[in-house]
């Protein structure tokens, strides 16, 4: 099928008509009678087969490439640059970051590469919009589905937009030609429309079907989300008469999707990948996710490829080699010194159960070690711990003074690597310190697919969670959070959300809290590893040689908050070294701690901070490679060179100064 665009062009616009002789033989006369153009699109079969090709070019497509974590989990105060620097300017917010990103190879993810894909999913949506919309048919899966889909993904990719660009154009229609002349709609129409559709999705939409397919909670979900957003701190110059019912409409439908969407029992469920379709994948928790299929058919080579990104380079380690259990390293996003401090690492399960900290020796048996041994061990303690002498312990460093594997077999481990050595209070050990500087940090495993095809196979099959009701509990934390500073119930109210999602966080009775998986684990064949190489997943965590208490199964410690002036020891160490003083700004710095302690690398984190205006504090704070360049004007992205160029203004194209006036400031 022909694969109808219909969206804003974004780079300069240049056609050649090739024309040539031609010949009069009837035998060369063809007519194409299977070719499919916009007139299929409306009939049934062709509203649906455009729903389809919709939800793959608004949800499937961003995972898959760089852009999107680029785009979503650099430059703040969870993740850094790892071994690989190719889209460093993303998180540096260096000279190299503006309206063109300036890069060094081609995995750098261009500026339009966001832009383009996000017009391109609002032009499919808006043609699926007028065609549903036209259509005669009494059929419930054209008349409420579709439109309802259609509506759904045009505020989707505007909520997108909107928070990444702030004011950007607001194209409704499908266009029928190539259009050259654009205006950028205020932020406040834009969320205007965004609300309007959400609400249409909301009333079209069925009430089951997730999450696989649009429901009328992922409509409420992300409809409470736009109103927590549009009464945020970065639309301060002209919310305020939105405000107060925004933030009560987002506490309301949020409600609405918790009663229905409980949480996991266990938060490594949702995480527990055992194949294509797994069991995780439709937990009750979950509301909608980005589908994805081994079925090369359909998935067009392209997949999930986020599974990339987060792996350090545990290949490059004394006796390891990469496997598929391991991953395919690209190491691109390394996790912050931040990420290390915000948990209660005794009583918290999310961390040791959101990160690898252990790798099994899968190549080389150099004695006494043998394969499966412990060959990589993260130590993740506190300041003021002395009990290891350095940053990264192996034969090079420590000779014969190895850390032994005491909770396993008792020999050494060959590499072992401290996040505070030798009584170290300051931050950064496992940055500065290390001879493989920038590859060695614990591995988020949220994305981790070990059933791909072949060793270096780029294709994931793990479906990528766009929804769950965890952060919808938070989503009304917040917003109780801010009517609280409004004067409208107190900053206590948050708590009976913010203490539900920290319940589940705790250790159960009974339960090991050293044992480990992943999806890397998800190895289809042991054939598909290469030769003389056994599994590096490690069914453990460092818990106990981290904490350093002994072994135990009895259930942790409560975690929840009884009395919002006496937060947790993690979260006032964040607060002093942000210098907060008053109550709302501690609280709202409490529930963005929590946000990363639940939805850390879940690729929300950029819009959370520059919507909240805590960007520049956070990354200047916690970000080393940001915090020297980062600056208020990075609270919004620069818009794209390629558009600024393309577009005209009275039939010719842009000044330097009406490209400047239509860029952000200070780009």
């Amino acid at each position: 099928m022909i694969k109808i665009n219909n969206y804003i062009k974004l780079a300069t616009f240049a056609a050649a008509l090739f024309v040539g002789q031609s010949c009069n033989k009837d035998f060369l006369k063809e007519e194409l009678k299977t070719a499919r153009g916009n007139e299929f699109f409306k009939t049934d079969a062709g509203i649906l087969q455009l729903a389809a090709g919709s939800y793959y070019q608004s949800f499937s497509v961003p995972v898959n490439g760089e852009w999107f974590y680029a785009a979503t989990n650099y430059g703040t105060d969870e993740f850094k640059i790892g071994g690989d620097p190719s889209n460093s300017p993303w998180n540096n917010y260096d000279q190299t970051f503006g309206s063109l990103v300036i890069g060094s190879n081609s995995n750098v993810a261009s500026a339009n590469y966001q832009w383009d894909a996000l017009y391109t999913a609002v032009g499919d949506a808006n043609l699926l919009i007028q065609n549903a919309t036209n259509s005669t048919s009494t059929a419930t899966a054209i008349k409420n589905t579709a439109l309802g889909e259609g509506y759904f993904m045009r505020a989707y990719n505007y909520l997108r937009l909107v928070t990444q660009y702030g004011a950007v154009p607001l194209q409704l229609a499908p266009l029928s030609g190539v259009q050259l002349e654009f205006t950028r709609a205020s932020e406040k129409d834009v969320y205007a429309q965004i609300i309007a559709d959400f609400g249409k999705a909301k009333d079209l939409l069925p009430a089951t079907g997730g999450p696989q397919r649009l429901t009328q909670d992922a409509a409420k979900h992300f409809l409470a989300k736009t109103y927590l957003f549009r009464a945020s701190e970065i639309n301060s110059a002209w919310n305020s008469s939105f405000v107060a019912t925004d933030l009560a409409a987002a506490v309301s439908l949020s409600d609405e999707v918790i009663a229905k969407h409980p949480l996991a029992s266990n938060f490594a469920s949702l995480w527990n990948f055992t194949g294509m379709n797994s069991a995780n994948e439709t937990l009750p928790e979950v509301i909608f996710s980005a589908q994805q299929t081994n079925d090369v058919n359909t998935n067009l080579s392209t997949g999930n490829t986020q599974h990339l990104y987060f792996i350090s380079r545990y290949d490059v380690q004394d006796q390891m080699a990469r496997d598929l259990t391991g991953g395919r390293p690209f190491s691109r996003l390394a996790t912050t010194y931040y990420m290390y401090r915000i948990y209660d690492l005794v009583n918290d399960s999310r961390f040791w159960k959101s990160f690898r900290t252990k790798s099994a020796i899968n190549y080389n048996n150099v004695a006494p070690n043998v394969k499966g041994d412990l060959g990589i061990m993260f130590v993740i303690n506190q300041p003021g711990d002395t009990r290891y002498s350095l940053s990264k312990i192996c034969k090079t460093t420590a000779g014969t003074s190895l850390v032994q594997d005491v909770l396993g077999t008792g020999r050494n481990i060959p590499t072992t690597y401290v996040a505070y050595p030798n009584g170290r209070t300051t931050d950064g050990a496992l940055v500065t310190d290390l001879t493989t500087a920038g590859q060695s940090f614990p591995s988020l495993s949220k994305h981790m697919d070990g059933s791909r095809n072949a060793l270096n196979d780029v294709v994931g099959h793990r479906d990528f969670i766009l929804a769950r009701s965890a952060e919808t509990y938070l989503i009304a934390a917040e917003a109780k959070i801010r009517l609280a500073k409004l004067g409208t119930g107190s900053y206590a109210d948050a708590l009976t959300y913010i203490n539900a999602v920290r319940a589940r966080a705790q250790y159960a009775s009974g339960e090991n809290r050293a044992s480990y998986y992943d999806g890397g684990n998800t190895l289809l064949s042991a054939s598909l590893q290469s030769a003389n190489t056994t599994n590096s997943f490690y069914p453990g965590n460092s818990y106990y040689e981290s904490n350093n208490i002994p072994t135990t199964t009895a259930a942790s410690s409560s975690l929840a908050i009884t009395d919002v002036n006496t937060l947790p020891a993690q979260d006032q160490n964040i607060i002093s070294t942000l210098g907060l003083s008053a109550t709302y700004d501690k609280m709202l710095c409490f529930i963005l701690n929590e946000r990363s302690r639940e939805l850390a690398g879940e690729y929300i984190r950029w819009a959370d901070l520059a919507r909240t205006k805590t960007l520049v504090s956070r990354a200047k704070a916690f970000n080393v490679d940001a915090s020297p360049y980062v600056a208020d004007k990075h609270n919004l992205r620069p818009i794209p060179q390629t558009f600024l160029d393309g577009v005209q203004a009275n039939g010719v194209a842009l000044t330097p100064t009406q490209k400047t006036a239509m860029q952000n400031p200070g780009y």
